[in-house]
């Protein structure tokens, strides 16, 4: 699934130079399920901006089924990920003045599906995260845990190889915290996904198979004996 070798980057910050990602190699297979852990501005999201082909590496190479995305044309890159790739994010980044099954129909939009299919997609993928009832409703008129959920059926929809979710329960308390999390790692069985989370949470980080750790763009890997047992 994903091959990366020796990926760094760099940014530059007055006449300081910050490497965000200092030679990460990894391997994620299809069908893993893996949680990128770090203290703050250790590259935690630079890792997935690659992973996702939202951010192009200063050197090294993100093969994704053998292609490198970091040598991809722009236009080729946005088909890649409207075809491959899910996203959920911390903001929900949801459409304030479409309801909810016009956010998810959204992700459908570029792949050229038809306006009944796309309604059709939507609202099973709405019904998948517990909001069939919720079709009509405006982000206004949602919970935050409820916007999430607009936002993981947004990212489903297209049906993708790969999700990837960057802080997805940040904005939430704890309760819903779990509720989420629950809900991705049934979604990750039953369609098979490859999934990468980004979390600060060492409870969410705790649940995962494999851990990745990023300190200063470096990387550490390890198995984990997950506390549910999956």
């Amino acid at each position: 699934m994903y091959e990366l070798t020796g990926v760094t980057k760099q940014y530059r910050r007055g006449q300081e130079r910050v490497d965000a990602l200092a030679g990460i190699d990894l391997t994620i297979s299809e069908g893993d399920r893996l949680v990128i852990q770090g203290p703050t501005g250790g590259g935690k999201s630079t890792l997935l901006q690659m992973l996702g082909g939202l951010d192009r590496p200063t050197a090294g190479s993100v093969l994704l089924d053998g292609t490198d995305l970091a040598t991809l044309s722009e236009g080729r890159l946005t088909t890649v990920r409207s075809q491959n790739i899910g996203f959920v994010f911390q903001s929900f980044n949801l459409i304030p003045t479409l309801t909810a099954q016009e956010n998810v129909e959204t992700a459908l939009v570029p792949l050229g599906v038809r306006t009944a299919e796309r309604r059709r997609r939507a609202a099973e993928a709405l019904e998948s995260v517990g909001l069939g009832e919720r079709l009509a409703h405006l982000p206004s008129e949602l919970s935050g845990g409820q916007q999430q959920r607009v936002a993981i059926a947004r990212a489903l929809v297209k049906r993708p190889k790969v999700l990837l979710a960057d802080e997805p329960t940040g904005n939430l308390d704890e309760s819903m915290r779990d509720e989420i999390v629950d809900l991705l790692e049934g979604l990750w069985k039953e369609h098979g996904l490859t999934f990468v989370m980004v979390t600060h949470d060492s409870a969410i980080a705790r649940r995962a198979p494999r851990l990745a750790t990023l300190r200063k763009g470096r990387i550490t890997l390890r198995e984990n004996q997950p506390a549910d047992g999956s």
